[in-house]
């Protein structure tokens, strides 16, 4: 009755205020909606050409062990935050030789006052290799990496803090960051930024000045980080991904492009925690069969203080948010870690304290684009029942190269208590924008092309009922689909309280003002309990 009472408040709250502006913004409340596409702009594909190694964005500007690419995360609550930085320059070539990481210390000095940083922790370092010991193709070494965990920290708290080796006379500037605020049902960031597929491109660029302007106080990274495997290890661009890298014994990637984006990325992260979670561009095959070396080198993840043995999946709380962050690339069956280590997570959600819960992983399991049409077929056949029955409020994805939103879905019906999937993997990528949509005349793929190399396997068949019976694809755009666009862009993510929450699209080519997709998502916990799996066909249903 509580949850109910406090639910109709903040509707009448909510729908004052909307009615006292001149601009409706639609809910979920009024969804299921028609379904929408907006036809492609030419114009608005901009440059995917990527920032070259000349760009004094990508170059390094320290000297000796100073620290450069620094960046923050999250730990799994508002007490604890990461600093990581790296030191050294990096090598590349046919004779590298590994720095040692005990040569440079790990510090971080940090508080509330930027003249008087009190407080100072240490952490670890590490260095990672590519290795190609094949003949023609060049290895790398990476500079030293740094990890340092700040704990004891206020909530919604100001805190400055420089980082490197005091002893080395190698120290940071200043710089600061702001703590989320305690978990509660109404505590919240004011904005979180969502984006994926960055990549380093005149677009990327584009996409990241946009997100800055609207002062994020926490970046989702959906996967696809640098495309630095776009790249021969000679450091020659390839717009193909297969042909160019044919006559290689291993698909190479070239290392550097990292370095590049961490120093470009700098500016922002060091200030703004950015979570990260993996795509299949950092899965980076190399001597071994080692996979994902940079991406789980590069950045700290919350897993240990979260329960997680990887830095495939993991999660954490921003104030009332619970956010959990899953691998598409690793094992998610049934049997497997990551889903019994999910069940667990979400086992242990107190929706009282983070009201919101929302789950991200790469490839999108709704999508309508020719692009990777159902290749995470087998992931969701494993775990949309578990998502669904501790009823996930919203899930966002990347992978594919343009914007959709869905109506609120599950197992292709619509559904009042199902989550709204939103993908945004059109942050700026090399690869360009994905435009054909699978519903046109002759674009539905051969259901046998569809699996991913590392997904699983396949699971993809003809649907059995609804309008789409007996066929792979519909011949329509489809109900579960609410919004299409092939537009570059990022979205913003705002909770106003425990069952209101704002979301809004940014393309690229528009003013900071103007947005391209926006909806109040609303949580109805009186009808959607969680941990019940009946669900309410009270809508036409696929």
């Amino acid at each position: 009755m509580k949850s109910l009472v406090s639910f109709q408040r903040s509707f009448i709250l909510l729908s004052l205020f909307l009615s006292l502006s001149n601009c409706h913004i639609p809910t979920t409340l009024e969804g299921p909606f028609l379904p929408v596409t907006v036809p492609f702009d030419v114009s608005t594909r901009g440059n995917t050409s990527d920032l070259p190694d000349t760009d004094p964005r990508v170059r390094r500007q320290v000297v000796g062990f100073e620290p450069e690419q620094i960046s923050l995360s999250l730990s799994s609550t508002h007490d604890s935050v990461w600093v990581s930085w790296i030191t050294g320059e990096f090598q590349i070539g046919y004779n590298i030789k590994p720095l040692d990481p005990n040569t440079v210390a790990s510090v971080v000095r940090y508080g509330t006052s930027r003249f008087e940083l009190g407080n100072e922790a240490e952490g670890q370092s590490l260095i990672y290799n590519q290795l190609y010991p094949f003949e023609g193709l060049q290895n790398y070494t990476s500079g030293i990496i740094h990890h340092v965990r700040l704990t004891g920290l206020e909530p919604s708290t100001l805190y400055y803090y420089q980082c490197g080796d005091p002893s080395l006379h190698a120290m940071s500037d200043i710089y600061y960051f702001r703590t989320m605020p305690i978990s509660g049902p109404q505590s919240y960031p004011g904005r979180i930024a969502i984006v994926g597929d960055l990549g380093l491109t005149y677009n990327t660029t584009t996409t990241i000045s946009h997100m800055t302007s609207n002062e994020p106080d926490l970046i989702l990274l959906i996967g696809d980080v640098s495309y630095a495997n776009l790249y021969l290890t000679n450091g020659t661009g390839s717009d193909c991904y297969s042909c160019s890298f044919s006559d290689t014994p291993i698909h190479e990637t070239y290392q550097p492009r990292w370095d590049y984006w961490g120093r470009f990325m700098q500016s922002l992260v060091s200030r703004v925690p950015i979570m990260v979670v993996e795509g299949n561009h950092e899965i980076e095959l190399q001597a071994e069969n080692k996979t994902f070396v940079a991406y789980s080198s590069r950045f700290a993840f919350p897993s240990e203080e979260s329960g997680s043995p990887s830095t495939f999946y993991y999660s954490f709380n921003a104030g009332g948010v619970h956010f959990i962050m899953l691998g598409a690339y690793i094992d998610y069956d049934k049997t497997g870690e990551q889903y019994r280590w999910l069940e667990r997570d979400l086992a242990n959600v107190d929706r009282s304290t983070t009201p919101w819960l929302v789950a991200t992983w790469h490839p999108p399991w709704y999508s309508t684009y020719v692009a990777h049409y159902r290749e995470a077929e087998c992931m969701r056949v494993e775990m949309e029942e578990l998502l669904y029955s501790y009823s996930v409020d919203i899930v966002f994805n990347g992978h594919v190269h343009a914007y959709e939103r869905s109506n609120r879905v599950y197992n292709y019906k619509l559904d009042p208590c199902g989550p709204v999937h939103i993908a945004v993997g059109d942050g700026g990528n090399r690869e360009k924008m994905s435009i054909p949509f699978v519903d046109e005349h002759g674009n539905c793929p051969d259901p046998s092309t569809t699996p991913g190399s590392y997904m699983g396997g396949f699971c993809a068949t003809n649907f059995t009922s609804g309008p789409a019976a007996g066929k792979f694809c519909w011949d329509r755009q489809a109900d579960y689909s609410a919004f299409r666009e092939s537009s570059f862009g990022y979205g913003i993510f705002e909770v106003k309280n425990e069952t209101w929450a704002l979301w809004t699209w940014y393309r690229n080519q528009d003013s900071l003002k103007e947005v391209g997709d926006q909806i109040y998502i609303v949580r109805q916990p009186d009808i959607c309990p969680v941990g019940q799996r009946a669900y309410y066909n009270c809508v036409a249903s696929f």
